[in-house]
C-alpha cells in the first residue's frame, strides 16, 4: 500500500514538473509577451518576468520593444534639376503597440524597410541637388513624416531618419570642384581689391604728411634700404635723390659773405657754372647771381650827352663814317706820294 502511494506521488510530481516545463515562460525586460489561446489574441499583455501559459492551448509571442536600427539600401534616382544621384539612409524605429505590430502587419521590419526605400526615392525626385548636399535636416524631417504616416497603424513609431551619403557622378564632382574654385577665386579678388583700396587711402594720407615734411620721405627711403639690405642676398642700387641734396643744403650753415645780406632766395637749381666759371650757386636765383651789365654796352639815350652835344638821332648822318679799307688812317704818318705837287 505504501509503495503504491509513493509511486503515485512520484508520478504526480513528475507530471507537475513536465507541466511546469511546458507552461513556464520568461519575458525579458525589453520584451512584451502576447498570448494566443487557440489562435485568439488575449487582451492581456504579459510584462517582463516569469509567466505561465496553458500548454498546448496557449502560444506566447515575444515582441522586442527596443529601438531598431534599419539601414536603407542605396537608392538611385534623378533629382528635380536632372542630376543622377545615389542616396542611402538609416531609419531608427521602435514598437509602441505590440498587438498591432504582430496582428496588423505580417513583418513590421520588412514593411518599414520597404516604406523607407519608397519614401527615399520620392524625396530624391522632389529635391534639388543643393538640398541633398546642404539642406539635409529638412529632408530628414520630410522623410520621417513620409515613413511615419503608414507606420502608425502598424504599432511602430519612427524615432529618426538620417540620410547617410549622397553619391554623385565623377563629371558632376569635377564641375562642382571647378565652381567652388571659381567662387573662391572671385572672393579672393574682391578681398584683394578691397585691400588695395584701403592701402591707397593710407598711402594718400602718408603722401600728404610727407608733402608737409620733406624729411619724412628721406627717412622712409632709408627705412626701405634697411629692410632690403637685411636679407644680404642681393645687390642694392640706390640712386642719389635730388631732394636729399636740397635737404642737406638747407641743413648746412650759411657762408660768412652772405650772412649780412641774408640767405639767398631758393630757386631752381642750374645745371652748372656759366662760361666765365662764375655761375649762380646751386639752389639760387640765376637773375640775382648774374654779373651787372657793362655801361659801354648799353645804348645811348636820346638828348644831350655828357659833353652837352646833341646825340645823333636815328635819321641823322653818322659823324664818323667808316672810311673803308682804302682810306688812310688818321693816326698814320703821311707818306710822300710820287708825282704829288
Amino acid at each position: 500500500m505504501v509503495e503504491e502511494v509513493l509511486t503515485a506521488v512520484v508520478a504526480a510530481g513528475a507530471g507537475l514538473a513536465v507541466y511546469a516545463g511546458f507552461a513556464a515562460r520568461v519575458v525579458k525586460q525589453y520584451e512584451r509577451g502576447l498570448v494566443f489561446r487557440l489562435g485568439r489574441l488575449r487582451t492581456e499583455i504579459r510584462g517582463p518576468g516569469f509567466t505561465t501559459i496553458v500548454p498546448v492551448v496557449d502560444r506566447l509571442r515575444k515582441v522586442n520593444m527596443q529601438i531598431v536600427t534599419l539601414p536603407v539600401p542605396a537608392q538611385e534616382g534623378i533629382t528635380r534639376d536632372n542630376v543622377t544621384v545615389r542616396v542611402d539612409a538609416v531609419v531608427y524605429f521602435k514598437v509602441v503597440d505590440p498587438a498591432s505590430a504582430v496582428v496588423a502587419v505580417e513583418d513590421y521590419r520588412f514593411a518599414v524597410s520597404q516604406m523607407a526605400q519608397t519614401s527615399l526615392r520620392s524625396i530624391i525626385g522632389k529635391s534639388d541637388l543643393d538640398d541633398l548636399l546642404s539642406n539635409r535636416e529638412m529632408l530628414n524631417q520630410g522623410l520621417e513624416l513620409m515613413i511615419d504616416s503608414p507606420a502608425v497603424g502598424w504599432g511602430v513609431q519612427i524615432d529618426r531618419v538620417e540620410i547617410k551619403d549622397v553619391s554623385l557622378p565623377e563629371t558632376m564632382k569635377r564641375s562642382m570642384a571647378r565652381q567652388a574654385e571659381a567662387d573662391r577665386e572671385r572672393r579672393a579678388r574682391v578681398i584683394n581689391a578691397d585691400a588695395e583700396l584701403q592701402a591707397s587711402h593710407k598711402l594718400a594720407e602718408a603722401a600728404g604728411v610727407m608733402a608737409e615734411q620733406p624729411a619724412a620721405l628721406q627717412l622712409r627711403l632709408l627705412q626701405t634700404v634697411v629692410a632690403v639690405a637685411a636679407e644680404k642676398n642681393s645687390t642694392l642700387v640706390l640712386p642719389f635723390p635730388v631732394e636729399l641734396l636740397r635737404f642737406l643744403e638747407r641743413a648746412a650753415p650759411a657762408p660768412a659773405g652772405t650772412a649780412a645780406h641774408g640767405p639767398a632766395p631758393a630757386g631752381p637749381a642750374t645745371e652748372g657754372p656759366g662760361p666765365d666759371g662764375a655761375g649762380p650757386p646751386p639752389g639760387g636765383d640765376p637773375a640775382l647771381a648774374a654779373p651787372p651789365p657793362d655801361p659801354a654796352a648799353l645804348p645811348a639815350p636820346d638828348g644831350p650827352n655828357a659833353h652837352g652835344r646833341p646825340s645823333p638821332g636815328p635819321d641823322s648822318p653818322d659823324p664818323n663814317p667808316d672810311p673803308g679799307p682804302d682810306a688812310p688812317h688818321r693816326d698814320a704818318p703821311a707818306r710822300d706820294v710820287p708825282g704829288a705837287a
